[in-house]
């Protein structure tokens, strides 16, 4: 299968400015393509596996990556699919998040790959000593406004009452295509590919470097991440998904992925991993056959754990899953637990308590944390065979508990019959 049949058959291509020449252009040789990153945040979100995969994938078909942060862009906000401006950013703000940003990319991106080697760039390199007349001089006179006003992004808001589009957003445009005039320039880069709402600033850039340098260059965009309802994907309660353990820990990152629908599973798998097409066509087979197994979720939280995360945060999150199918718990840090049990009543009791050897006995533990109304209930619920602390079952009523039988540094984890638990901690 040629790359952009490849492509194509995962779902990823939405539009190609050139699609009967791009797929020939990219077997003749190695190809340089970018994608730009907005630094809004410190983190990428799962809505950014898209892009980044698309230029992974490009890398490890031969050609060279190239990853744009917007330090300049992200001062203004790109209006394309926004219904009002964005708050502007400091300039500190910005530079801290395209730090942030740089790490996670070298989970996905060869740094040091030789002449495929990524490039991780900052726009603001290349636009941030520039003059306002020198901007209007060299940029502007090559944009016709009546091409601008076409564009979807800039029509979408002219007809809004008060807060409509403003000169700053409008501007946003013309510094994008450049970005792509400038990195032609600087490493011949001839494509760029981004999330289907970039299709107008895409072509764009393309349309600059045509009028400033006599370029053919080439966009591809790939349809946004959303499931089958039509809403976007890595929004829950809770909150965006993000790629940040500090912000969306790996135990959390992985249960959205296995919590993810049937009907959501395939292209997810096809849009997300780099699994061959074989296996996913297997698993396509698993959700019909047997649908309550839910392989192909759990084949695609660990793909993108791993990826993610790395070994060290699958192995956390499939460990803090393995609780609910009745896993022992032993080892585990309070931070980790409070993840698992964020909504599970618990009470706080003195640490001394588990210091006496007829301090806390088992009947006392759960009377404590709420599984028993009375002591009387609770020795029933031991002697019935469905007392379990740290999901051992223990049935003694009279056993005491000690700090051995601490989950983590404070906390102990009490599960009454199959799905009902407390916690205790010990302060």
């Amino acid at each position: 299968m040629l790359f952009l049949d490849e492509l194509r058959w995962r779902g990823l291509v939405h539009q190609i400015t050139d699609d009967s020449g791009l797929s020939d252009w990219l077997q003749q040789q190695a190809r340089t393509l970018y994608a730009g990153f907005d630094p809004t945040a410190d983190s990428l979100h799962v809505g950014s596996l898209l892009p980044l995969m698309l230029l992974r994938r490009f890398q490890r078909a031969g050609h060279k990556p190239i990853a744009v942060v917007g330090g300049a862009t992200g001062m203004i906000g790109d209006p394309s699919g926004k219904s009002q401006e964005r708050n502007l950013l400091s300039a500190e703000r910005i530079t801290e998040n395209v730090e942030g940003l740089r790490s996670q990319m070298k989970r996905f991106l060869d740094f040091e790959g030789g002449s495929h080697s990524a490039e991780l760039v900052n726009n603001f390199d290349w636009t941030g000593s520039w003059s306002y007349l020198e901007f209007l001089r060299d940029v502007g006179k090559n944009f016709p406004v009546n091409v601008m006003l076409a564009k979807d992004s800039v029509k979408s808001r002219l007809g809004q009452d008060e807060t409509g589009l403003s000169y700053t957003e409008f501007s946003y445009m013309l510094l994008q295509a450049f970005d792509f005039v400038h990195l032609y320039d600087s490493y011949h880069c001839e494509l760029q590919v981004g999330g289907s709402d970039q299709w107008g600033n895409i072509t764009a850039g393309i349309d600059l470097g045509r009028r400033m340098r006599g370029a053919q260059l080439y966009g591809l965009t790939c349809p946004l991440l959303t499931r089958s309802d039509g809403a976007k994907m890595g929004k829950t309660e809770q909150g965006a998904v993000w790629l940040s353990a500090e912000k969306t820990s790996p135990y959390h990152f992985y249960q959205y992925w296995i919590n993810v629908d049937d009907a959501d599973a395939g292209h997810c798998l096809r849009m997300l991993t780099e699994l061959p097409l074989e296996e996913i066509e297997v698993l396509d087979q698993s959700r019909e056959a047997d649908p309550a197994s839910r392989q192909s979720q759990k084949r695609l939280a660990e793909t993108l754990t791993d990826l993610v995360h790395g070994p060290e945060g699958l192995v956390k999150a499939e460990r803090a899953t393995s609780i609910f199918f009745g896993a022992e718990i032993e080892g585990f840090r309070d931070a980790e637990l409070e993840e698992v049990f964020p909504d599970v009543p618990s009470k706080a009791l003195p640490r001394a308590r588990l210091a006496d050897d007829e301090g806390l006995t088992l009947v006392d533990a759960f009377a404590e944390a709420g599984l028993a109304k009375s002591k009387g209930e609770a020795r029933r619920i031991v002697q019935q065979g469905g007392a379990y602390v740290n999901n051992r079952r223990l049935e003694d009523p009279r056993a005491c508990l000690t700090e051995e039988h601490l989950a983590s540094e404070t906390v102990m984890v009490l599960r009454s019959g199959k799905r009902k638990y407390g916690l205790l901690r010990f302060e």
